[in-house]
């Protein structure tokens, strides 16, 4: 297993709508989602989240929106 640790944490939205930072990622391999180190913008917890539980924060240049259908 690998992880890649970001020169600038990336926004994104948590599970229950909230938003947070990645710090790092780690592999999960082949066959298991990539688990995701998160900064919390509220409280400022540290949480992991699998890659199937985090959105990427609204980004207008490539299109990405903060709701978008599931």
């Amino acid at each position: 297993m690998s992880i890649l640790e970001f020169s600038k944490p990336i926004p994104v939205i948590l599970p229950d709508n909230s938003e947070g930072y990645a710090l790092y990622v780690e592999s999960g391999g082949t066959f298991e989602n990539d688990l995701w180190c998160v900064a919390h913008c509220l409280g400022g917890h540290i949480r992991h989240y699998r890659s199937n539980q985090l959105r990427i924060h609204h980004n207008a240049t490539f299109n990405i929106s903060k709701s978008s259908p599931t």
